[in-house]
């Protein structure tokens, strides 16, 4: 039995609005006052309130950018420079969210298994030797690390816990910490792409204790996981990296390729743990955007009230990749949840990916 014991969130020191955000983005771009109005009207209908990021200039007039030239004549920062500004802030993010999630259940020491999720930066030493150095965690420690999967990784970190307890002969301890600052990757060209991306994404971190022993007042029962591809959408959302930074893609088909096949995937995943739609008492939907909210709350014919903590997640943080699901699921954790209650979760990623896990609070 895998239980999910507790879960902690961190996010950087600096709080935009959506609005100060924009503004930016429409000067960083040089927009003309036609172009403002279109990026208005986006930012104006995401129901985004704030972000938060590791970098300072989004919420700053244009005299006060550090990060990003002020000036034509200045290039844009490199991938180099982008990942040393991951380097100085993904670990105290990650070392917050875990010393939360741990605080007053187990300490450093008795941590067994770390897993790492990251797609926004990545180095050898890695964030998992930086975290178990940070922490003094055991020379001997179980680490991997689950890199450049995007927005559905933390589900999969998830699954490799559950593998790890349920075939653990001792007490397993695993902590799983996702990390994104994916705000470092901003690209200068105005392209529907860049546009979504620099409305949506953020800054966050989330971790997770799970374990084959311990368990809280408010743990949940990992049950089950599906998958599926849907390689029709492959090209409409992936991230790579390039010279000038990590080059998101973001189509507006992606909400309707998720919306045709949700059914289908919440059909396939409840068979396989022989539930039904009905015996599904909370929705843990990844917020990737308003819209995939409103297309999967129309298609499932869900209330409203099921998908209030996704919408609440997108309002206050916007759409942090791999963390995002995760913040979901504390703010629900958070809550009286019943005895019997189930939780489905799904997140979306490159592939299209979509991947899903069942949680019982026993």
């Amino acid at each position: 039995m895998t239980n999910i014991v507790s879960i902690a969130t961190a996010v950087p020191t600096y709080k935009h609005r959506q609005e100060s955000i924009l503004h930016f983005m429409q000067d960083m771009y040089g927009l003309d006052a036609n172009d403002k109005r279109k990026l208005a009207f986006l930012y104006h209908q995401s129901d985004i309130s704030t972000r938060y990021s590791c970098v300072a200039d989004y919420g700053t007039p244009k005299a006060d950018w550090t990060f990003i030239p002020q000036t034509e004549d200045i290039d844009f920062p490199s991938v180099d420079v982008r990942m040393q500004r991951y380097g100085a802030a993904a670990l105290p993010l990650s070392l917050d969210a875990i010393n939360q999630c741990i605080d007053g259940i187990i300490t450093p020491q008795e941590i067994t298994h770390l897993i790492t999720v990251s797609c926004t930066g990545m180095s050898a030493p890695g964030l998992d030797l930086q975290v178990a150095e940070a922490m003094q965690l055991l020379p001997n420690i179980f680490r991997t690390s689950v890199n450049f999967m995007g927005c559905y990784a933390a589900i999969h970190g998830l699954k490799l816990a559950k593998m790890i307890c349920d075939s653990s002969t001792t007490k397993a301890n695993v902590v799983v910490v996702c990390t994104e600052l994916c705000t470092l990757h901003f690209q200068k060209a105005f392209t529907p792409d860049n546009a979504a991306s620099s409305m949506l994404f953020a800054d966050g971190s989330a971790a997770v204790l799970l374990s084959n022993t311990l368990k809280t007042n408010n743990s949940l029962t990992l049950q089950n996981f599906y998958s599926q591809i849907a390689y029709r959408g492959k090209k409409d959302m992936a991230w790579e990296i390039s010279s000038n930074g990590f080059l998101m893609t973001l189509s507006g088909y992606v909400p309707q390729l998720i919306q045709h096949d949700i059914e289908a995937l919440l059909h396939s995943a409840l068979q396989q743990n022989n539930l039904t739609k009905a015996d599904i008492t909370h929705w843990c939907v990844h917020p990737g955007g308003r819209k995939i909210v409103d297309l999967i709350e129309q298609k499932l014919q869900l209330a409203t009230t099921n998908l209030q903590y996704s919408r609440q997640v997108l309002r206050d943080y916007g759409n942090m990749s791999s963390p995002t699901i995760l913040f979901v699921l504390k703010t629900m954790m958070d809550e009286p949840i019943a005895t019997g209650a189930n939780i489905f979760g799904v997140a979306f990623g490159p592939g299209l990916t979509m991947e899903t896990f069942i949680a019982t609070r026993l």
